[in-house]
């Protein structure tokens, strides 16, 4: 049996149908099954997140609210080893930068994005 037969044989599931993977898939590794259970306006919102990003399935938006929630993870540590690094001080500002006024950053707080 050829190397690509054999692939082809592997990638079935007991009933004969395909797992649907692609090379990119096993480039990346195994999935694996993770299930959640969602509240009704959960669901909504999926729904309404799915349309307006245009993602094709659930599987598809949850992973991409992983990958956001990785990055929001990824800055909150930066945001603490700054803040180690500089023993609770603040970060010292570059050349030419003035600090802002108290205003300034009470005005920023009430922006609305």
């Amino acid at each position: 049996m050829s190397a690509a037969a054999a692939s082809r044989k592997s990638a079935k599931k007991p009933g004969g149908h395909t797992h649907g993977r692609t090379a990119a898939a096993s480039v990346l590794g195994a999935s694996r099954l993770a299930q959640v259970r969602l509240r009704p306006d959960e669901l909504e919102a999926l729904h309404e997140v799915m349309r307006a990003l245009n993602l094709s399935s659930t599987s598809d938006a949850l992973r991409e609210g992983l990958r956001l929630l990785a990055r929001e993870a990824a800055e909150v540590g930066a945001a603490e080893e700054l803040r180690t690094f500089y023993r609770g001080q603040p970060a010292p500002l570059p050349e030419g930068v003035t600090p802002p006024s108290e205003a300034e950053l009470e005005e920023v707080d009430e922006m609305q994005w």
